[in-house]
């Protein structure tokens, strides 16, 4: 990101059009509330200094803030390779982090971390090192780009990380618990007479997949049944999940069609339960669908999504308290914390979960 921040860049950042933040950073046209707010949030976060910030009686700064010492780092940097967009359920994780660190006098800048910083292991052109007293990492899974981060001797706080078994963070770590539910959810599954299972996701992907793996593997051993890599769809990440042909693809290339796909988060299950659907196969009548988050879409997806929800909101407020520990005490030993979660059952395993 170059250092005058666009309209595009911060439309990019939202998934959303350059003519609604034109609109809403302009006060021209139609826009609700809701999205101006974001908007202005986002556009004011990321540096975008061209308009005057327009705050909704909501969203007023705080008079009773606690204002830092002149001269002291006052923001938090926000780096990620995917920002969470509004059907994400880091949008409300971010949204209560900013809640709190504002109460205390910093503010959150965006960062945007494209390729061309991850392959040259390079700060983003606007980061200003003399300002920021904290990173905070959401999707960002780059293992290389991640110990380099640590290598800054800033405060560093991951919301999920790139697999901790192949890379060494001088880090805070914060994570939803994965082993405890997806096992309990598979096992209620298999003990109603589903004994076929797929995993649906790269499970190398980051570490919260590759929990979310290690439960599903630890489930069929226990039930005695035989867990083989043919038996799922574990490309890649970068591979076109979203593409119904392809996944379609993948679905009639397995050794043996699954009575259950268990996927590594609702984006896939949504995706899983789309190919399905284009092959001819009812979900649950036929197969049975199950994913991790709660995204919004997912209680309103037809069907109803089982899932296991991730507290959003506890998630972000646990983020700044540990972040903020860590501005206070950086000698401090690094901490690896868990979030629980909570099964959520719909009609994607209704009548046999």
């Amino acid at each position: 990101m170059g250092n005058r921040v666009t309209l595009q860049e911060i439309a990019d950042a939202l998934g959303i059009s350059r003519n609604t933040v034109s609109r809403a950073l302009n006060n021209t046209g139609s826009v609700s509330d809701e999205t101006r707010k974001k908007i202005c949030q986002t556009a004011q976060a990321m540096g975008y200094k061209q308009f005057q910030m327009f705050y909704p009686s909501s969203i007023q700064p705080s008079d009773t803030a606690e204002a830092l010492p002149i001269g002291k780092k006052n923001e938090i940097a926000l780096f990620t390779h995917a920002f969470p967009g509004n059907s994400h359920s880091g949008a409300k994780l971010l949204e209560a982090f900013q809640h709190k660190i504002d109460t205390l006098g910093y503010r959150l800048t965006i960062n945007i971390i494209r390729d061309y910083e991850i392959e040259n292991l390079c700060l983003p052109n606007n980061f200003r090192k003399d300002k920021v007293a904290g990173i905070l990492c959401i999707e960002l899974f780059s293992r290389e780009y991640s110990e380099f981060l640590c290598k800054q001797d800033i405060p560093t706080l991951f919301i999920d990380s790139p697999l901790l078994w192949t890379c060494d963070l001088s880090a805070d770590i914060l994570l939803a618990e994965s082993l405890y539910n997806v096992y309990q959810l598979l096992d209620d599954l298999i003990k109603s007479g589903n004994k076929k299972i797929a995993y649906v996701g790269d499970k190398l992907h980051c570490q919260s997949f590759y929990e979310r793996w290690q439960a599903y593997i630890s489930v069929l051993t226990d039930n005695g049944l035989y867990s083989d890599s043919n038996h799922s769809i574990l490309d890649d990440d970068s591979a076109p999940y979203s593409d119904t042909k392809w996944l379609c693809k993948r679905i009639q290339e397995l050794n043996e069609f699954p009575d259950v796909f268990f996927c590594a988060n609702d984006f896939l299950a949504m995706s899983t339960i789309k190919a399905l659907k284009a092959l001819g196969k009812s979900v649950p009548e036929d197969v049975l669908v199950c994913g991790f988050d709660d995204a919004p879409e997912a209680a309103i997806f037809d069907p109803g999504l089982t899932t296991i929800k991730i507290p959003s909101c506890s998630m972000g407020y646990t983020a700044a308290e540990l972040l903020l520990s860590r501005i206070q005490n950086p000698s401090a030993p690094y901490r690896k914390t868990y979030i629980k979660t909570e099964i959520i059952k719909r009609e994607s395993t209704k009548g046999r979960a």
